[in-house]
């Protein structure tokens, strides 16, 4: 099986992100071990990690600070129009 791109990690994540808007919070642990979880043994912890770096410094996710946790999650006004 190739390799899966930082590209298509991010995308899934930011899929994975969308629907968890508002259900639940998801933390940069928990959402790594999702994608291994969904992509398999091809998709490393720093493949995970570019690509949450790619969908922060792209505005696609902000870091939120709630109770002593980091969460990722999908800005609020694209999760609106998302859904």
């Amino acid at each position: 099986m190739p390799e899966i791109s930082v590209e298509n990690i991010a995308d899934e994540m930011y899929q994975f992100l969308a629907e968890a808007s508002g259900k639940k919070n998801v933390s940069v642990n928990d959402l790594v071990k999702a994608m291994q979880a969904k992509l398999g043994t091809d998709c490393s912890r720093d493949d995970c990690k570019k690509a949450v770096r790619t969908l922060i410094d792209s505005g696609r996710c902000v870091y939120c600070f709630l109770g002593g946790v980091n969460y990722i999650q999908v800005p609020k006004e694209q999760a609106a129009s998302s859904n």
